[in-house]
């Protein structure tokens, strides 16, 4: 029964790794049964540049998520980013034997896998493969082609690359960690599962993921992702910018982003002073909020100017009646709807994971900054909520759990076909 699947889901970030343990009720919202965190040192804007401190962090995060949920995980629905995530437009095509018969799933299965034998840049492979829009013999704009007569069936995809490198070593910490990777998955993809309805990704938005290392763009119209990007400024650089600015620790320079600042400098009180311990044997450091405020509009303009760059560079700028939704770590900044609003004129709000959890006594997971991590989980059963009538079409393989509990055995075995073989499949469903 799917309300059985237990699904795990990894955040490698840059500033945290998070576990979490999921499983759906009875009326198919998720329920987090557990959760691990750890501090991310061995990672940068979203590439892993130290594999024994993220393999530390990985660990430690698994170990709390199974002593809460009293699952021994054994594996895990993984997100990727970072600067190196390309993507492209492709068209492909196939020519069937019989114009009589039905077009059929397999015949539409074929065109995608098609895709993944694609030429990359040297040292790059393809992670996604989205269907846009397909023609049958010249007719356009299909959606669904499976039932139709045709020879000739095209269809244009949207395409998505990573480094090999950067993959490659997500897999050998998540390996070293005593885990697998059932799906390997794009951060901002997974975010849109947990935080926009499906009436958004209709009308048209664009999701603004902002982490600690990287922001993350992803536009969807008429239900079907149009535009990936990813940017190299996150939180992190503003907690720069705050301790050059202010003269203060790392740590310190955190905590004033986090508890006082604010997007927006007009809206911070002139007269409101912050003290801050200083170091040995030197008087405290007193910190003007309004000063503060300024340098995080600084850079908050800045990051803003670039994403709305990049959607007005994917000529959907002008179709996005569902507006901005911000999630991530740095939507949590105070005036930053305001901000995006003013510059770029668009209706903006701040996307929660909420709709799709249910009761759960971690409510720490209903921020922004869990979007990722809940995706993640909801990514274990998009297959199933997808293709739930279609089960004999499925290979079996999709439907076995993903964790057991402590009690049993989690003998777990990946199929032959490896990471991009599972990828062909998860996103195969996509088509339907």
């Amino acid at each position: 029964m799917q309300n059985d699947k237990i699904v795990v889901g990894l955040d490698i970030g840059t500033t945290k790794i998070c576990a979490l343990v999921g499983r759906k009720n009875e009326f198919g919202k998720l329920e987090i049964l557990g959760m691990g965190k750890a501090v991310s040192e061995g990672v940068v804007r979203g590439i892993v540049s130290n594999i024994d401190k993220t393999v530390d962090a990985i660990k430690k995060a698994i170990r709390q998520a199974e002593e809460q949920s009293g699952i021994n995980i054994g594996v895990v629905n993984v997100g990727i980013a970072g600067q190196h995530i390309k993507s492209l437009q492709h068209n492909g095509s196939i020519t069937r034997q019989v114009s009589d018969d039905e077009i059929t799933l397999e015949d539409v299965n074929r065109l995608t896998n098609d895709m993944y034998r694609l030429v990359t840049p040297p040292g790059s492979e393809i992670i996604h493969v989205m269907p846009q829009e397909y023609k049958v013999d010249y007719e356009e704009g299909i959606v669904d082609p499976v039932g139709m007569s045709g020879v000739r069936l095209e269809g244009n995809f949207h395409i998505i690359t990573a480094q090999s490198n950067a993959i490659n070593n997500i897999n050998k910490c998540v390996s070293r960690a005593g885990l697998e990777v059932e799906q390997m998955i794009l951060e901002p993809l997974a975010s849109s599962m947990s935080v926009l309805s499906d009436e958004e990704k209709e009308a048209g938005v664009a999701l603004v993921d902002i982490g600690g290392g990287t922001t993350d763009l992803a536009i969807f119209k008429d239900n079907i992702i149009r535009h990936t990007a990813v940017l190299p400024f996150g939180g992190n650089i503003i907690t720069s910018d705050i301790k050059q600015g202010c003269m203060v620790m790392q740590n310190q320079a955190e905590q004033l982003k986090v508890k006082f600042g604010r997007a927006i400098a007009d809206e911070a009180s002139e007269n409101e002073i912050v003290s801050i311990p200083g170091l040995r044997d030197r008087t405290p450091k007193e910190i003007s909020l309004k000063n503060l405020a300024y340098i995080i509009e600084a850079r908050m303009e800045e990051i803003v100017e670039l994403v709305y760059a990049e959607i007005v560079r994917s000529g959907y700028a002008n179709s996005l009646a569902g507006g901005i939704v911000i999630t991530g770590g740095g939507a949590q900044l105070q005036n930053l709807v305001q901000l995006v609003e003013y510059i770029t004129g668009m209706d903006t709000r701040i996307g929660y994971p909420n709709e799709h959890l249910g009761r759960s006594k971690i409510d720490a997971v209903k921020g922004p900054m869990y979007a990722t991590s809940v995706g993640l989980v909801l990514a274990g059963y998009y297959p199933l909520d997808q293709r739930i009538e279609r089960r004999s079409e499925v290979p079996e393989q999709v439907y076995n759990k993903v964790t057991e509990p402590k009690s049993t055995s989690t003998s777990s075995t990946s199929s032959s076909g490896g990471l991009l073989q599972k990828l062909k499949g998860f996103l195969s469903d996509d088509i339907d």
